[in-house]
Parts: structure tokens; C-alpha cells; sequence
């Protein structure tokens, strides 16, 4: 179930890639889109938890720095029964923490700076449960590949916008139907790439939260913790890729205006209270 998920979220993606790179570039578009669409399915699937790493900036967490995360993630990685991932360090004061990788046997965890501060041991247990989760459900190449394909739509989008302002007409023969299709192609990529992580990411965080609640054995840790965690996360927009942003269990990007309203994250009022009422 979750490979085929992955297959056509990917085929969707890929298809999306080179419609709009065609309308933004012509015939040169098109050929670009492809081939970056395939170049970036292979990379993601194969180098998922190094690309999210990389693009939030992360380091190797080890466990003389921080022995109580180690305690944790060891001990829930034998309740979810997968192995034990990589432990990772975000450099931001924002508390917040993401998982990413292939599967469960080529994952990572990664808390923030911030996170280590604010939370309680339980609460941090109830947040590295929910990333156990994702891995567990394999949502980590998912997550991963909805980024990566996000970027190259921005990417696209930016290219076109150079290419008008800067690139006069590529064709003597392009008509007005032409350039008004660039035109369209270009506004719509950035908000197709908002919309598919919309589409992907809002069931995933209550499954987690359920998933993980049931393998810390305590649904009101993971509660605790997000409404502590919300409080900061508003206060501290962390620097992150926006094209990442769906993978951390809060949206790190500010919670005000159009970023709420098109956030890849469920109200948290209602995650919370869904998880005070679970019995486990």
C-alpha cells in the first residue's frame, strides 16, 4: 500500500513537472522538466534522509551530547519494532523535530536545539513517538519527495519569471495565447506545489499522532508537548527551506495570515483534542 502510494504520488509529480515546464518553456521546457523529474525520483528515493538533512541544516546528534534522546529513541524503536535511526541536531532555538529516510531501516530523527530546552523527558518522548510513527508508516520517502518536487516547481516557476523579464520573446511566432499560458503556468506552480504537500501531509500527522501516542503508551505526553511547542514555534519562525516545511511535526514558518491558512499541518486544537480523547 505505501510503495504504490509513493509510485504515484510520483508519477503524478513527474507529470505536473513537465506539463508546467513545457507551458513556462516550450519544447526546451518540456525536455529540462523530464529530465529533472527523473533525476530527482531517483535521488529521493534513494538519498531522502541526506536531502532533508542537508536542507534544514542538520548535524549528527551524538550520544555523549545527549544521552537522554538516545535512552528515548532506543527504547521506543523496540516498542515500534524498527530499527533504531539516526539521531540528527537541527540548529535552530525553535523546538520543533522531523523524521525523514527510504524506510525503517534507512531513517533519521532530528530534534532542534529548542526542543531539548522546552520540553519535559515525557514530552520529548511523546514527540520522537510521533516521528517513530512516520517511519514506522514509511510517511518518511513521502514527505521527502513532496519537498524535493515542491523546490523544482518553485524552481520552474522562478526560471519562467527570469525568462519573461529578462528573455524578451524566445519564438517570433509566439502569440498571445502563448504568452498568456506561460503566464498562468508560471502563478500556478508555486501553488501546485503548495497544495499537493496540503493534500499529503495533513492525514499523515494524525495517523502519526495516533501511531505515536500507542507506541509511548501515553497520548497526553504528545499533547503536552504540541501545545508548549505551538506557543514557541509562533514566537520563533525558524530559517528553514519552505519546501521542508511539512515534514517537522508543527509548521516552523509563521503561523500568521496565508501561511496559516495554506498550512501542510491540522489545526492543532483539534490534534490536541483528539489525542486527550484516545485510550490506549
Amino acid at each position: 500500500m505505501h510503495r504504490m502510494k509513493t509510485f504515484i504520488l510520483m508519477v503524478l509529480m513527474t507529470v505536473l513537472l513537465i506539463v508546467l515546464g513545457q507551458a513556462i518553456a516550450g519544447q526546451q521546457g518540456l525536455i529540462f522538466a523530464f529530465v529533472i523529474a527523473l533525476g530527482m525520483n531517483f535521488v529521493s528515493y534513494w538519498y531522502s534522509d541526506k536531502i532533508s538533512i542537508k536542507m534544514t541544516k542538520s548535524r549528527p546528534l551524538s550520544e555523549d551530547e545527549a544521552p537522554e534522546v538516545y535512552e528515548i529513541v532506543r527504547r521506543l524503536s523496540n516498542r515500534a519494532k524498527i530499527p533504531m535511526p539516526d539521531i540528527y541536531l537541527t540548529p535552530s532555538e525553535q523546538p520543533n523535530a522531523f523524521a525523514t529516510g527510504r524506510n525503517p531501516n534507512n531513517a533519521a530523527i532530528a530534534v532542534t536545539q529548542g526542543i531539548r530546552k522546552l520540553l519535559s523527558k515525557e514530552e520529548l518522548e511523546g514527540v520522537i513517538a510521533h516521528e517513530m510513527a512516520h517511519i514506522k508508516n514509511r510517511d518518511t520517502l513521502i514527505s521527502t519527495v513532496v519537498a524535493v518536487m515542491a523546490g523544482v516547481l518553485t524552481f520552474l516557476s522562478r526560471i519562467g519569471r527570469f525568462r519573461m523579464i529578462f528573455g524578451g520573446r524566445s519564438r517570433n511566432d509566439e502569440g498571445g495565447a502563448a504568452a498568456i499560458l506561460r503566464i498562468v503556468a508560471i502563478i500556478l506552480a508555486p501553488i501546485a506545489a503548495i497544495l499537493i504537500k496540503l493534500a499529503v501531509s495533513r492525514s499523515r500527522e494524525y495517523v502519526a499522532d495516533e501511531t505515536g501516542a500507542r507506541i509511548s503508551g501515553d497520548p497526553k505526553k504528545l499533547a503536552s508537548a504540541l501545545q508548549k511547542m505551538q506557543n514557541q514555534v509562533n514566537a520563533k519562525p525558524m530559517e528553514v527551506n519552505e519546501a521542508t516545511s511539512h515534514m517537522f511535526i508543527l509548521n516552523p514558518l509563521s503561523g500568521e495570515g496565508l501561511t496559516k491558512l495554506f498550512s501542510t499541518h491540522p489545526p492543532l486544537e483539534e490534534r490536541i483534542e483528539r489525542l486527550n480523547k484516545m485510550r490506549v
